[in-house]
């Protein structure tokens, strides 16, 4: 697994900890609501987040 950068693992815990029942194992879904829940404008960063966010849902083991 690759490490991921300190602001993703913190904006996706922050998002996690604000809307603990949003996000769940659905890639689109979570790229959705990052994209609706920051303003972070950069895809890229967005979709990392949302990828990091989905592992950490569909599997728990993330970091």
């Amino acid at each position: 697994m690759a490490i991921k950068p300190a602001y993703v693992k913190k904006t996706a815990n922050t998002l996690m900890e604000e809307y603990p029942d949003a996000f769940g194992p659905d890639f689109e879904h979570n790229k959705q609501l990052v994209m609706e829940l920051t303003n972070v404008e950069s895809k890229g960063v967005r979709n990392r987040i949302a990828g990091y966010l989905t592992r950490k849902q569909s599997s728990g083991t993330a970091e």
